[in-house]
């Protein structure tokens, strides 16, 4: 007489009874897989600010808290001005920042300007900008290395 102990045999159960299956759900591979894609977004998140690069002065102030993300003017090292990431002409900012802001004259704009620009470029969108009557003007700078 063979005795077989495979599970498919029916060893182990007693007379009569059948196999059921169980209803359990493994989780390790979903976990394995949230975890890779964690890691993915941690590293690409950083990367989706894009922006005109400047060299920003260097200051001990605070960030700003931010619920959305505010208008952006860059005055480039050469004199070049942006909004967000399309250049523009002085003349044409205003035009522009009122069809942007949704939020009338209150909308928070932000102001970039790389060091080596020249700071009579700088006061002219900022008189140019308050002049039109945005009042919620921020100037951005990197913070000090301590």
């Amino acid at each position: 007489m063979s005795v077989s102990l495979s599970p498919l045999s029916g060893a182990g159960r007693r007379k009569g009874q059948r196999y059921r299956p169980r209803a359990e759900i493994n989780v390790t591979p979903m976990v394995d897989v949230m975890l890779v894609l964690l890691i993915v977004f941690m590293i690409t998140a950083p990367l989706l600010t894009v922006g005109v690069p400047v060299d920003l002065p260097k200051t001990a102030a605070h960030a700003l808290s931010a619920d959305k993300e505010p208008l952006t003017i860059t005055v480039h090292a050469d004199g070049g001005l942006y909004v967000q990431e399309s250049e523009i002409t002085l003349e044409a900012l205003i035009p522009r920042l009122k069809a942007i802001a949704g939020n009338g004259y209150k909308e928070r704009i932000f102001l970039r300007a790389d060091k080596t620009a020249d700071y009579g470029d700088v006061m002219k969108v900022m008189a140019s900008i308050h002049a039109a009557g945005f009042t919620n003007l921020g100037l951005v700078t990197d913070p000090l290395s301590q």
